[in-house]
């Protein structure tokens, strides 16, 4: 970098570890050129091709020997910080460089640099300065910091800031004595490659990725040797998002030393006009009064410049005080329910954010992790916001609570309205909570998304109201399905885009990532909060920016033959105290106005709201204000539609999707010059013959970009993976083609015979659950569905186990046949394989496979000994499970389980044990009383005519634990289920495997 550097030599440098922090990191590195090494009084240091440092020997020279050493430059935790590419270290050219003309030096404009206070590193803070200008919600940052060099050695000068997550860093500079160094951005396999012929030559600096928590540190490290002046500066920007009511610009103010000059300069210009500007002291009291505020209409100022003695921590501290986050809230004037556009350089912005609107009811699960680790002052925290949380549930709200660990709970198994009574008692059942156990993310999420498609179904939820779930959890999922990207889709495809998922981060264990991909994925937001003092404040702060839903089903509408590249113009939901913004790009040549029409559903109304603006408008205000930013239209366009064409890439269902959406997003980066996952930013100086490189932060935990890629027929289809089976309340199967994946059976929900073999009849219209056995001998096959109408039947093989156990020969289904007569299919499965037949065509799988099998629109998909969907179009779909056991045990057999859900559309007609009670019987349990165990009441059931006494017990549910199985609760009906069933169990008994049920 062109810096002139005092004799010394090797062994007087000690090796150097840098100690690495998350965030971006630039180990600014630089080439020894030869020709300077002519003697030892102006010596450079140079790297050897084994990457040791050594110093450069003169011309006509021996070498040096003994003197080379080992210069480990950064040590890191391998487990936060897998990206490190590359690390080389150098010297600067020597100041001679510029008397030969390869370096032109800017006149320093630093002024007398005495009177600075160092630390015993003898780095000196010149200044730091901190500028921010907020045109219409675009805050265009910048950060600088001068520093010098004071020591009578080589050392390294660090420049390290917070960047807000979501914020585009668009320009870095560095100077170094007068030597400049400017960035460009370029995609990132092109970045890499320059990089690395640079680092071939030996003039190539090093890289490390990694991300942070809630900001990305941008981290530039830079040895320099004595006496050197130095510059950085960094350019970033966002749009700034209102909440609660306010736009909150947070600014990371972190120096970490005293500065001579220290300035943090905020300019707001927002042609709506400003309600109010206010600056929290959110420094601390150490800076009370040193903030000033100008406001004027439209436009306000924010000055902080504390002199070196305000910095102190104390009149005697060499540290200072400022450390933290500058914050500035501000909000501004409305004056029409439809929004305001703003025009501008062929682009317009529409801000939205209507008010006095009644809110709308909503229905909402709480889902709680009450895992060990919520033990505590987090889990404390937690109840003392729920309890304040319960209490602004409004009167028209309906809500329940699930809590868990490793197990799932629930304090309702559906919604309640939320009268004083249930909240007072759901307040009981949270403060009763005690932590400990795992995590099960995946079931607690589809629990609260099944009880919610249940009341849907079931006509439970007005047709007005908004639904959401709102999750609290401090950590990753240890028990369940463990994989965040099934989990995530998992969770996609019950919510089935009906409603919204928010996620509240507690702490620095949980992937906060996998939060906010989650809630994005499914119409929500995430927050992290900390698990301190603070946690129920911030819990309820998330809260309140979700609880007064004003509108559903925002549509913006503009002329189509005047705008284009339209961003995001369709909206689920509309929060009160947050914002809608839509951007576009419009002909302003060819248009003197711009309207805009938009259409939503209110409490009380349906509402139809237009806005018409000058496309000009805008144009005098503008080219007035000398600190507006000219380009805030463009930029805001640019922003929005980066970041929502990355949200389509993660959830793009093909590759070749995907690869568009990534050529889109790499061109957008470049063309506004931006860091985004696919570009780099190239640091060079004007010779470009000495490079640094930097790019986005990856998340190491996160892996590569989420989204689904096109199945195969022959591809595996994990679709189903870790769904528990009463997820999907009303997924109804489709015409499948060969390339789509199959969905699952049902949900809890559902008709299922299992075990030995057990039956569980779900009543859909009591919510009950009706068990009973069947006892019968082995190879007698029993009817389960019969449906002449449909020309459905569905029959089980009984098959005994190896001997007799407690007097008695336990049976079970060992082979189940489907013939379904329209199509001219049956299908056959055992414990060995899957059988298709079609008249004289047949086909086979065995259980080994995980494939799929479509013929005449039926899907049979197999999952790799576990299960077998079967789909017939749109009509019905059935689950049969495999249980194997031990080859050589003494007794017990391989078996099936059959899962059919109740919403299979068979006709009246249908019978058999299961498909009798498609038709659903009345039924009514009444003088529960206790029974032999207390924890197996009795109960008198009636049912078609017969009065019963029936057991509360458990039975067990094995399609997520195939060993243990999950428990469910049924009234179990005795004598295989005589007065339950029509007839007898035995006239259920049929010839052959597809033969239909002949009734009397």
């Amino acid at each position: 970098m062109g810096v002139r550097r005092e004799a010394f030599t090797i062994g007087d440098v000690e090796p150097q570890v840098i100690p690495l922090i998350w965030g971006w990191l630039l180990v600014t590195v630089n080439e020894d050129d030869k020709a300077d090494c002519v003697s030892y009084s102006h010596s450079d240091i140079g790297i050897s091709r084994d990457g040791d440092l050594k110093a450069a020997t003169p011309h006509n020279s021996i070498p040096i020997t003994g003197q080379k050493k080992s210069f480990p430059i950064i040590q890191y935790d391998s487990s936060g910080l897998e990206n490190l590419i590359d690390l080389e270290i150098d010297g600067f050219p020597s100041s001679s460089k510029a008397r030969n003309g390869r370096y032109q030096r800017s006149t320093s404009d630093w002024g007398y640099v005495g009177d600075l206070v160092e630390d015993d590193d003898k780095i000196g803070l010149y200044s730091y300065k901190v500028q921010s200008t907020i045109t219409s919600r675009l805050a265009n940052t910048m950060i600088q910091a001068k520093m010098v060099n004071n020591a009578k050695k080589s050392q390294h000068i660090v420049f390290d800031v917070q960047v807000p997550k979501g914020a585009f860093i668009d320009n870095f500079t560095m100077d170094v004595n007068g030597i400049t160094f400017t960035s460009q951005i370029r995609e990132k396999s092109e970045a890499r490659k320059m990089y690395s012929q640079a680092k071939a030559k030996g003039k190539a600096a090093g890289i490390v990725r990694s991300n942070a928590l809630d900001m990305e540190n941008f981290k530039t490290e830079v040895n320099v040797p004595p006496g050197t002046r130095i510059q950085f500066e960094l350019h970033y920007h966002e749009m700034i998002r209102r909440k609660l009511s306010s736009y909150e610009h947070s600014i990371s103010v972190k120096p970490g030393r005293l500065a001579k000059h220290m300035e943090v300069d905020v300019r707001i210009i927002e042609p709506q006009g400003l309600r109010y500007v206010h600056v929290p002291n959110s420094l601390g009291d150490h800076f009370d009064g040193i903030t000033t505020i100008s406001k004027g209409e439209k436009k306000a100022h924010v000055s902080f410049k504390p002199t070196m003695a305000q910095q102190r921590k104390c009149p005697t501290c060499s540290s200072t005080a400022v450390d933290g986050n500058f914050v500035v809230q501000y909000d501004v004037n409305r004056e029409t329910t439809g929004g305001e556009l703003e025009i501008f350089n062929g682009y317009f912005i529409h801000f939205f954010a209507p008010e006095n609107l009644d809110p709308l009811p909503k229905n909402i699960l709480f889902v709680i992790d009450v895992s060990g680790s919520m033990w505590g002052l987090k889990m404390k925290q937690t109840i003392e916001a729920m309890k304040a949380i319960l209490s602004e549930l409004r009167a028209a709200d309906q809500f329940s609570l699930i809590d868990f660990n490793h197990n799932v709970r629930c304090w309702r198994d559906n919604l309640v309205s939320a009268t004083p009574s249930q909240v007072e008692d759901a307040k009981k059942y949270i403060q009763a909570i005690h932590p400990n156990g795992g995590t099960n993310i995946n079931e607690a999420l589809l629990r609260a998304t099944f009880i919610l498609n249940e009341a849907q179904n079931l006509g439970m939820l007005d047709p007005n109201s908004v639904s959401m779930i709102v999750l609290v959890s401090d950590g990753d999922p240890t028990v369940g399905e463990l994989k965040l990207t099934t989990i995530q889709k998992n969770v996609k495809q019950s919510i089935k885009d009906q409603f919204s998922l928010f996620c509240l981060g507690i702490g620095f264990d949980v992937d906060y990532d996998f939060l906010q991909r989650i809630a994005t994925d499914n119409r929500g937001m995430a927050q992290r909060i900390f698990g301190n003092q603070e946690t129920s404040a911030q819990m309820k702060n998330f809260y309140n920016q979700v609880s007064t839903p004003l509108l559903k089903k925002i549509q913006f509408n503009y002329p189509q033959e005047s705008v284009s590249d339209v961003t995001q113009s369709s909206f689920h939901n509309y929060f009160g105290g947050s914002e809608i913004v839509v951007a576009g790009k419009v002909d302003t040549e060819n248009l003197q106005h711009l309207e805009s029409i938009v259409t939503a559903t209110a409490a009380n109304a349906e509402l139809v709201m237009e806005t018409l603006r000058d496309v000009e408008e805008l144009d005098g205000f503008m080219k007035k204000d000398k600190y507006a930013d000219p380009d805030f239209t463009r930029k805001l366009w640019a922003y929005l539609t980066v970041n929502q064409m990355l949200a389509e890439r993660n959830t793009a269902p093909t590759a070749a999707l995907k690869r568009n959406i990534t050529k889109s997003i790499l061109q957008m980066s470049l063309d506004h010059h931006i860091v985004t996952p696919f570009t780099a930013m190239l640091i060079e100086n004007a010779e470009k013959d000495e490079i640094m490189l930097a790019d986005q932060p990856k998340d190491p935990r996160r892996g590569c970009c989420p989204g689904t890629l096109g199945l195969t027929p022959n591809a595996p289809n994990n679709n189903n993976k870790g769904i528990p089976a009463w997820a999907n309340v009303t997924a109804v199967p489709v015409s499948y083609m060969p390339e789509q994946r199959s969905p699952p059976v049902s949900s809890l929900s559902i008709n299922r015979v299992d075990n030995d073999p057990h039956f569980i009849i779900h009543l859909p219209k009591s919510q009950r659950n009706i068990c009973f056995n069947i006892n019968s001998e082995p190879g007698k096959i029993l009817n389960l569905v019969s449906d002449p109408a449909t020309g459905v039947t569905v029959n089980g093989q009984l098959v005994g186990a190896k001997k007799i156990e407690n007097k008695k020969l336990n049976t079970y289904f060992g082979k189940i046949g489907f013939y379904f007569k329209n199509k001219s299919l049956k299908v056959e499965i055992t414990t060995k394989s899957i059988t298709l037949k079609d008249g004289s065509y047949g086909i086979k799988l065995s259980w080994s496979d995980t494939g799929h099998i479509i013929r005449k629109q039926l899907l049979i998909s197999v999952k790799k000994e576990s299960n077998v969907t079967i789909t017939v179009g749109e009509e019905m779909s059935f689950m049969v499970l495999l249980h194997r056991v031990w080859k050589n045990h003494p007794v017990n057999v391989d078996f099936l389980g059959i899962y059919i859900p109740p919403e299979n559309q068979l006709s009246p007609a249908a019978h058999g044990l299961i498909g009798q009670f498609a038709s659903e019987p009345e039924v009514y349990i009444h003088h529960q009383r206790p029974g032999q165990a207390p924890e197996k009441p009795q109960a008198t059931m009636e049912v078609k005519g017969n009065k019963l006494t029936v057991t509360r017990g458990l039975q067990k549910d094995y399609r997520e634990d195939r060993v243990a199985g999950t428990d469910v609760q049924c009234w179990f009906v005795h004598n295989s289920g005589k007065g339950f069933i029509d007839g007898h169990y035995k006239d259920y008994l049929v010839p052959h495997l597809y033969s239909f049920l002949k009734r009397p």
